[in-house]
């Protein structure tokens, strides 16, 4: 679906320049792919460098299409980038700010197709209720619902989540994610996740890409294929044990770090 050849970043500043990643080829499949890593692997690095937000080397391609050399206005039009975000104020009402997710495609005249829109991801987010409140007085969980519903009321093709569960309580969090599994299903999708948390990423994705904290590919594959006990010391410094439920799906239980 969407993968990077010999991709190659670095953070320059005047005392030094700091590598994220080089040479990193990894391959997205269509479904619910989670990038999961340590901090400072370089996860939310690579969904930027995907957007286009980043002067990276190398080339991404999406199938046949060089990604690498369309512009910002072609790739708007099949995918969706949410990052990690931290705007705690605004004058706008909840429906407001999910209406702007449809720029540019909205005209000067709102039509009812775009209200039906905004009224049908807030309805399927379960915070239809937020409707009329205005976004400056809401928790921070339901701020970055709001945010999530502006990222996906389009309807892209593509869809790429910084960290989208941070400061979502257990419920929301699972809300949110079979949310995305029944539009990946439903509307023939595809997800990119950043994720910490290790469980949330086993029971939920269809393809997992694991980098270590030199930005480098450790593995890729199933959440069955993927975590193991020697990835979680050899990439996250941790020991720990792995159960499997009754539909195979493994579970971590985090028992000390190789430090202790």
């Amino acid at each position: 679906m969407l993968k990077t050849k010999n991709l190659t970043f670095s953070y320059r500043s005047k005392i030094k320049e700091l590598a994220v990643f080089k040479d990193l080829n990894v391959s997205c499949k269509k479904g619910f792919n989670v990038i999961l890593g340590p901090n400072g692997a370089g996860k939310s690095t690579l969904l930027k460098s995907i957007f286009g937000l980043l002067n990276y080397d190398g080339t991404i391609w999406c199938g046949e299409g060089c990604v690498t050399e369309m512009s910002m206005d072609d790739k708007t039009k099949f995918m969706s980038y949410l990052p990690q975000i931290d705007i705690s104020t605004s004058s706008l009402s909840v429906f407001e700010m999910v209406l702007l997710g449809l720029l540019p495609g909205l005209r000067q005249r709102v039509k009812k197709e775009d209200v039906r829109q905004v009224v049908n991801m807030l309805e399927a987010l379960n915070i239809a209720h937020l409707t009329e409140r205005n976004f400056s007085e809401l928790s921070g969980g339901q701020k970055k619902m709001v945010f999530i519903a502006q990222t996906l009321v389009r309807d892209p093709k593509i869809i790429l989540l910084d960290e989208p569960v941070n400061s979502l309580d257990l419920q929301r969090q699972l809300e949110l994610c079979f949310f995305l599994k029944k539009i990946i299903e439903d509307k023939e999708i595809s997800v990119i996740v950043v994720l910490h948390d290790i469980n949330l990423a086993a029971r939920f994705a269809d393809h997992l890409i694991v980098l270590n904290d030199r930005g480098e590919l450790y593995s890729t594959g199933s959440p069955e294929e993927v975590v193991t006990e020697t990835m979680l010391k050899e990439v996250y410094g941790v020991v720990a044990s792995i159960h499997h439920d009754a539909e195979g799906t493994p579970t971590v239980s985090a028992l000390k770090s190789v430090n202790n």
